[in-house]
C-alpha cells in the first residue's frame, strides 16, 4: 500500500527577477490572473487533491504570502459594517495548523528550496507545486497525479509535450514503458543542449517525491546554472525506486514568462461568465485596429 500523499511543498522564495520592476516589492506568486494571486490557484490546486499541510519555503520580502493566507481583521470588520460579503475572503483561509513556513535564506535552486522543507515533510511522501505553472484541468492536475500515484506508488514528475526546439529550457524525460497518460521515466536530464534531449517530454511544475529525495539533495552539487537543481537529485533516484511521468489533461499557463502570464489571464477571463463577453468584445476591437 502506498502512504497517502497529505504534505505540499510550495517554493515561493524566488526572486522573480523576470517580472521586475512589478516584483521588486511584491512577490511574483502574488501576481494576480484575473483577480486571484497565483499562490491561490496552486494551494487551491493542494486542496482538491486532499493535501492537509501546506508547506512555504520563503525568502526576504515574502510576507505578503504569509499575510494573505492569514485571517484580515480589520478588512473583514469593515467589510462587515458595510454590509459586505466575507466569501471571497474566506476561500484564502487555511485551517489553523495547516500551514508553515520556513526560509531559504538564499536563492540556490529548487532542489535546495525542497531541501529547506526537510523537517517539516518528516519521513512521507508529499508533493511539490511552483506557482509560476498555472494548470488548468477538471480535475486539477495534482489530483489526476494523486489518483495515478495511488495506483503504482513512487515518485511522479507532470510531464508536458513541448517543441523540439524548446527543450533545452526544461528538465527533459527519458521514456520507458507508456500506458496512455502514465510513462515511466528512464532517465531526467536537467536543460540538455540543443540536440541532445532524449525525448521532448518536459518536466513542469508539479512533483510528488518519496522521502529518500532528502538523503539525496543533503549531498547534491550544483548544477545546471549553479543552482542545486531538483531534477539532478530525482535522477539519482531511477531505478532504486518506481518512478513515472503523468502527461496532464488540461492547459498549462508558464506564468514566469511575461506572454504566458498575459495568455493566462485571457484565457481566465474568457472563461468566467462575468467576464468573457466584455473581454471577447475587446479583443476582437483591438486585434481589428
Amino acid at each position: 500500500m502506498t502512504k497517502k500523499i497529505r504534505t505540499a511543498v510550495f517554493p515561493v522564495g524566488g526572486l522573480g527577477t523576470r517580472f521586475l520592476p512589478a516584483t521588486k516589492a511584491m512577490p511574483k506568486e502574488m501576481l494576480p490572473v484575473v483577480d486571484r494571486p497565483l499562490i491561490q490557484y496552486a494551494v487551491d490546486e493542494a486542496v482538491e487533491a486532499g493535501i492537509e499541510q501546506m508547506i512555504f519555503v520563503t525568502g526576504r520580502g515574502k510576507s505578503a504570502i504569509e499575510d494573505h493566507f492569514d485571517i484580515a481583521y480589520e478588512l473583514e470588520t469593515t467589510m462587515v459594517s458595510r454590509g459586505k460579503s466575507l466569501d471571497l475572503l474566506h476561500q484564502t483561509r487555511l485551517k489553523p495548523g495547516a500551514v508553515a513556513y520556513v526560509r531559504q535564506q538564499e536563492p540556490m535552486g529548487l532542489g535546495h528550496a525542497v531541501w529547506c522543507a526537510r523537517h517539516l515533510v518528516g519521513d512521507e511522501p508529499f508533493a511539490v507545486l511552483l506557482a509560476d505553472d498555472l494548470m488548468v484541468g477538471k480535475p486539477g492536475c495534482l489530483r489526476q497525479m494523486v489518483d495515478a500515484y495511488e495506483k503504482v506508488g513512487g515518485n511522479f514528475i507532470c510531464a508536458q509535450e513541448v517543441p523540439d526546439d524548446q527543450t533545452h529550457m526544461y528538465g527533459v524525460l527519458t521514456p520507458g514503458t507508456r500506458d496512455g497518460a502514465l510513462t515511466e521515466v528512464k532517465g531526467l536530464v536537467e536543460k540538455p543542449g540543443p540536440g541532445t534531449a532524449p525525448s521532448n517530454l518536459a518536466v513542469i511544475g508539479r512533483y510528488i517525491l518519496q522521502p529518500e529525495v532528502m538523503a539525496v539533495l543533503e549531498n547534491q552539487g550544483k548544477g545546471a546554472g549553479g543552482e542545486i537543481q531538483l531534477t539532478d537529485a530525482m535522477a539519482q533516484m531511477i531505478g532504486n525506486q518506481p518512478f513515472h511521468g503523468l502527461t496532464f489533461d488540461g492547459r498549462r499557463y508558464d506564468c514566469g514568462d511575461k506572454a504566458g502570464y498575459i495568455h493566462a489571464n485571457l484565457a481566465i477571463a474568457l472563461a468566467r461568465p462575468d467576464l468573457r463577453d466584455s473581454v471577447r468584445d475587446f479583443a476582437t476591437e483591438l486585434l481589428a485596429r
